[in-house]
């Protein structure tokens, strides 16, 4: 009992982490990502070099120039998703916005995470693995937009699962309900919210989670979940930036998680603007 007293403390310790544009706390391996990334464009290299080749002959029959149009064609997408690539890879490794990190993410968001999830497979990769990478990679282009926006605008979104699990107080519908008894990380994050002026909501589940976004329409969301409510919290709200930060579980998946407290205050910290009213 006491060692899991002891444990719960050190989750909960206040003790505050540096956050920098060019690194995130407990960075997982963005090498996965990026790696990952590198084999799909050699892939999609070689795939299009297929489709050109195979119509080769047909299409001169049909007209000489035909075989040339499609290999610009296709010599085209492939150099921008190289340079794409390439960007992405500049943005993540400098910590800041060259160009259309915005976009980016975007495209990281919406395209290349389910494509390197098929891609972790094939080369027998975990999804949870692919998944803290791209939390990772997906944290770095927001924080090179330097995103800054005053603390009421902020939201930090907490999963239901960092309640004690033999708590009869419903705290999804009003966080405030909190009687601070001090057995969960609840007491803290409210304190916290307090301190700086920033909405505290939890969610269940996806469902509620998103109708909370939309009620309180934040400008920037601080998140905190498992690898797979995570990632589909990121996706579901884009272009909304989310900035994700992973819970820890001492005794298993959904039962009495706890937190980083110092790295969601020092999140917070970094994207408050607090000369906005």
């Amino acid at each position: 009992m006491n060692e899991a007293l002891e444990r719960k403390e050190k989750l909960s310790s206040p003790e505050e982490i540096p956050l920098e544009v060019n690194q995130i706390p407990e960075a997982p391996q963005k090498r996965i990502f990026i790696g990952l990334l590198a084999v799909t464009c050699v892939i999609l290299g070689g795939l299009a070099y297929f489709l050109w080749w195979v119509p080769n002959v047909g299409l001169r029959n049909i007209h000489p120039y035909l075989p040339a149009i499609l290999a610009g064609i296709l010599g085209l997408a492939v150099l921008a998703i190289v340079a794409g690539s390439f960007l992405l890879t500049l943005t993540i490794i400098a910590g800041r916005d060259f160009l259309l990190s915005r976009k980016l993410r975007g495209a990281v968001v919406k395209v290349l995470f389910p494509l390197l999830v098929v891609m972790g497979k094939v080369f027998g990769i975990s999804r949870e693995k692919i998944s803290h990478s791209f939390v990772a990679i997906n944290n770095q282009l927001v924080l090179a937009q330097n995103i800054k926006a005053a603390p009421s605008r902020l939201l930090l979104l907490m999963p239901h699962c960092l309640q004690n699990y033999d708590c009869k107080v419903k705290i999804t519908g009003n966080v405030e309900n909190c009687e601070s008894c001090g057995k969960c990380p609840i007491k803290d994050l409210l304190e916290v919210s307090h301190k700086h002026g920033v909405e505290l909501a939890v969610a269940t589940g996806g469902t509620i989670a998103r109708r909370i976004v939309v009620q309180k329409r934040p400008k920037l969301i601080i998140a905190v979940a498992c690898e797979r409510d995570l990632t589909s919290g990121i996706q579901d709200t884009y272009p909304l930036p989310v900035y994700g930060i992973f819970n820890q579980r001492p005794y298993g998946p959904c039962f009495n998680t706890g937190l980083p407290l110092a790295e969601v205050e020092t999140a917070i910290r970094h994207f408050s603007d607090n000369s906005q009213p």
